[in-house]
């Protein structure tokens, strides 16, 4: 044999053994970033963390790429006879490398023409390789062989460890589809709106044909390029006998029907409640670790979150705020101040603050713009997109383009109306809608759980339910007259009227301030916020200044409504719940959850307050339109709610299955109505109330029923009478208008606690002391002569 060609031998079996020895190293793990076999049997790829509503629906998404997985039984053939005919039509015939096909690339190379020879197994490989060890596709042409040798025997490992069904499965759960979507389940959903298993030949023509370019061929951003590219996959498959010619002709002379809908944030339903979610989450994955020691990643991991949220329900609730939001929009913008932008005279500094944190301003900034040019800037009329309403159903219609100065832009957002609205099972604890405010895109503020405004007199019933407890009853006659609490004097109602007595349930169901101050001023301040702190259980802060008897504490609408549980609830305080159980990407059950109850009240009390509180919505009282207006029939009880100079409007109500409350109001309390008779929570919060119990009654899927009632406790004999009637001469109109200032009663900052109004005992010892004793009746004694007890018959 020749030198020369005992040389070649030589160079051809070192080259080989060089070869062999690079697969051996690789395979060993010895160099690169061999996923273990470990690894490739429990792919890592990152899964959408999925929000599930009460009837396994999706809320919505929390990822860093959408991706979700599906089984091989879940996916339609005509993905998988697609699949094959385009992307290797030897599948079922080689054992993860086609030999055929990779022979034949360098004969393509000569004659200049790309072909590609990767296995549906090697591109699985080249996914899991990815995801594994969070390496990309290598350009540099040494490294890519040197990944290509290391998605080969991946591919050889997959063939021998998996089926040819888990394989394909495997692969379409991790392949991209465009627009950030990963895996055929969410490309499904996302381009046409049903799931994996339901695809026609068409459409399952279209997703295929993406993975060769999912933006060149993505039928949203290209539609011709899409239909040709769909084609030619179809083509395929009847080439490759999975369809016939006569399904391949009517399958390529349909047009693309899309029905794109991709979950973000900022769409879909209940997007405040996704958002207050995701901080518990948050705070659930860093309290929790998976068998390997490492906290769960919401965005990776594909834990599946099952909520109480009923999607019904949620609809009508968001269509009930924005129904009567349009409506009041135009009637608060209407107001001289605000058309005219007057209402900002004062409140300079807060324009200035909102300029600041503006995206516009920070732009200008990073620019090196000076002050003078941005000032310029934001008072030069400029295009721009902000929110407008003109539909109740379709919020992605509520936006206008015009043209405005910023500054201008700023003063007209602000001055749109916020709404919170929450409705809950009272006695399961269980939150069925959550709507945070008019637009999430928009307004990222939510106003159920995370803003605390003035409850005004929505808090009046802890007070009278105080006062029951201390010896009262709903027909107690109190005194409608003037009062002096230290150095403050009440001369009269806020809607006018003062004078005569009237019933404890009457007081209520007109919501009388005088009445109120009067019974804090018995109770006594602290003993009060004694027990809305410790007993009710309030964490907002309830101040023991007799000015709570007219609702100024600070309190979310989501803080009412579990407080509010005591009364359609039988007694027991149930703290809302919303998440029922979590699971891991498997199915298993990481937790499940409870609602916490604790008894605040006896039951005999609870449904006192009840009958009391069905007054409000009854004739005179300040909720009266519920019945008159909006014709809700049943048993329904609640309070109405109004602050100071008309800024916050509050309903809660209830009927035997269904707590829910509304606040309506602006951001800044500058903001607010100058008519109490547009501002008023009869006006304001209780119409969103009244909506949505309209559509829920007449959804009987829902099966909450008008004709349910309130339980009579069995310790009580038969239902209680109450006695609304008084000689108290109404004023202008007999509706909630108000709460009084909190500083009104008592300068917060002047009196400390131990200057507070002593219980009844000590209040007339010191009466006695500066002999001023008085006839004051007693809690739960009728007062003399003066305030004659009314005939009942």
């Amino acid at each position: 044999m020749k030198k020369s060609v005992k040389i070649l031998w030589r160079l051809a079996f070192g080259i080989l053994a060089f070869f062999i020895l690079i697969m051996l190293l690789i395979n060993f793990r010895v160099i690169g970033n061999m996923p273990s076999m470990e690894e490739l049997e429990n792919p890592r790829a990152a899964l959408a963390a999925e929000v599930i509503a009460d009837d396994g629906t999706i809320l919505g998404k929390y990822y860093q790429v959408d991706r979700s997985s599906s089984d091989y039984n879940q996916i339609s053939k005509n993905v998988i006879n697609a699949l094959i005919a385009t992307e290797d039509e030897r599948f079922y015939s080689h054992s993860g490398i086609d030999a055929r096909s990779t022979m034949a690339i360098p004969f393509y190379f000569l004659i200049g023409k790309k072909r590609g020879s990767s296995t549906i197994t090697q591109q699985l490989a080249l996914n899991l390789r990815t995801d594994n060890t969070g390496q990309q596709r290598a350009s540099n042409f040494v490294k890519r062989v040197f990944q290509k040798l290391e998605e080969w025997i991946i591919a050889v490992k997959l063939e021998r460890n998996f089926t040819k069904q888990e394989i394909i499965t495997l692969y379409l759960n991790t392949v991209a589809f465009g627009d950030n979507v990963y895996g055929i389940e969410n490309g499904a959903r996302t381009f046409f709106g049903k799931d994996a298993g339901h695809l026609s030949l068409e459409e399952a023509a279209i997703l295929v044909g993406m993975l060769k370019g999912n933006t060149m061929y993505n039928p949203r951003r290209n539609p011709q390029l899409a239909i040709a590219r769909r084609n030619t996959v179809i083509d395929q498959m009847e080439r490759n006998k999975y369809i016939t010619t006569a399904e391949a002709n009517t399958a390529k002379s349909k047009p693309i029907v899309l029905r794109y809908n991709k979950i973000d944030h900022n769409k879909g339903l209940a997007p405040y409640f996704r958002e207050v979610l995701r901080d518990e989450l948050k705070s659930w994955c860093k309290n929790h670790k998976k068998a390997d020691g490492t906290e769960y990643n919401l965005y990776r991991d594909g834990l599946k979150i099952y909520t109480t949220i009923n999607p019904r329900m949620q609809i009508y609730a968001e269509e009930a705020v924005a129904k009567h939001l349009k409506d009041l929009q135009k009637v608060f913008a209407s107001q001289n101040n605000v058309k005219t932008g007057s209402v900002w005279k004062n409140w300079q500094q807060y324009l200035d603050r909102y300029m600041k944190e503006s995206d516009r301003y920070k732009a200008m900034k990073e620019e090196d713009a000076s002050d003078e040019e941005i000032k310029k800037a934001f008072n030069t009329p400029a295009k721009m997109k902000v929110f407008a309403w003109k539909s109740n159903t379709e919020p992605e219609l509520n936006e206008l383009d015009t043209v405005m100065t910023p500054i201008d832009s700023i003063k007209y957002m602000r001055a749109i109306l916020q709404s919170g609205f929450m409705a809950m099972d009272p006695e399961s604890g269980e939150v069925k809608a959550w709507v945070g405010g008019p637009d999430f895109r928009y307004f990222k503020n939510d106003h159920v759980a995370k803003t605390r405004r003035q409850v005004g007199s929505t808090f009046k019933p802890f007070l009278y339910c105080f006062a029951l407890m201390n010896g009262m009853s709903p027909n107690t006659m109190l005194p409608n007259e003037p009062i002096t609490i230290d150095k403050w004097t009440l001369t009269r109602n806020s809607e006018g009227s003062v004078g005569g007595s009237i019933t404890m349930a009457g007081a209520l169901a007109r919501s009388l301030n005088l009445v109120s101050a009067y019974l804090i001023k018995n109770l006594g301040a602290k003993a009060f916020a004694d027990f809305a702190k410790n007993k009710i259980g309030f964490t907002s802060d309830i101040p023991p200044y007799p000015s709570i008897a007219l609702g100024t504490p600070e309190i979310s609408l989501y803080e009412m409504l579990q407080a509010y549980t005591m009364f359609p609830g039988r007694g027991i305080n149930t703290k809302p719940i919303y998440i029922t159980r979590i699971e891991d990407r498997n199915g298993n059950i990481l937790e499940t959850f409870a609602p916490v109850k604790r008894e605040v009240i006896s039951e005999k009390e609870a449904y006192t307050m009840v009958k009391m509180m069905e007054g409000v919505v009854g004739p005179g009282g300040t909720g009266q339109r519920l019945r008159s207006r909006y014709n809700i029939q049943g048993e329904v009880a609640g309070k109405t709610g109004t602050t100071n100079d008309n800024t916050d409007g509050w309903f809660i109500g209830y009927t035997p299955q269904l707590l829910a409350g509304a606040w309506v109001g602006c951001e800044n309390n500058f903001l607010r109505f100058s008519s109490t008779a547009i501002g008023q929570g009869a006006n304001t919060g209780l119409p969103i109330w009244a909506y949505f119990m309209q559509k829920v009654y007449a959804d009987k899927t829902l099966k909450v029923d008008n004709n349910s009632q309130f339980a009579v406790p069995a310790n009580m004999q038969s239902d209680i009478y109450l006695n609304y009637d008084s000689n108290v001469q109404p004023g202008a109109e007999a509706e909630d208008q108000g709460n009084g200032a909190a500083d009104d009663y008592l300068d917060v900052g002047q009196y400390g606690e131990e200057t507070q109004p002593a219980p009844a005992a000590k209040e007339k010892e010191k009466e006695k002391e500066q002999g001023k004793e008085k006839e004051t009746p007693k809690p739960g004694q009728t007062p003399k002569a003066q305030y004659p007890k009314r005939d009942t018959n």
